[in-house]
């Protein structure tokens, strides 16, 4: 079933990355070592909260012709980034290897989420253009 989107709260992918931002910073991010203070830390806190941030500010700028897409590049750049971070909290310091599984999982499937929604953006706006199809997108 097609549903409207009114908000970029409405995009699953939205609320996916957001709620997985939220367990970063919870239940990873503090178990790193001090010495990763600057590092993994710091990286892993910027890249997991820019990926809603993105998709947040991206959909402000869907009525321009590259708005949306640019920032749903971003949000995409920044899911893999988390995921190689979150294989290395895993993989050097251990830290909660499932709950890291369980994140990575989210972020991979958030990518290829952001992907098939920058795809159907780039359909949508096409169409749109030439004044064919629907204005649905989900």
């Amino acid at each position: 079933m097609d549903e409207k989107i009114k908000s970029f709260s409405d995009l699953r992918v939205y609320e996916n990355t957001y709620k997985a931002s939220l367990r970063m910073y919870n239940e990873i991010l503090p178990f790193l070592p001090a010495a990763e203070k600057f590092d993994l830390s710091s990286q892993l806190s910027r890249s997991s909260k820019a990926i809603p941030r993105l998709i947040a500010e991206g959909y402000a700028k869907k009525h321009q012709k590259a708005g949306f897409q640019k920032y749903l590049d971003d949000a995409l750049a920044e899911c893999n980034e988390t995921i190689v971070g979150l294989c290395h909290c895993r993989d050097i310091y251990k830290i909660n290897e499932n709950l890291c599984n369980e994140l990575i999982s989210v972020y991979d499937i958030s990518a290829r989420q952001i992907y098939k929604l920058a795809e159907a953006w780039d359909n949508f706006k096409s169409r749109r253009r030439s004044g064919i199809g629907d204005h649905s997108l989900n």
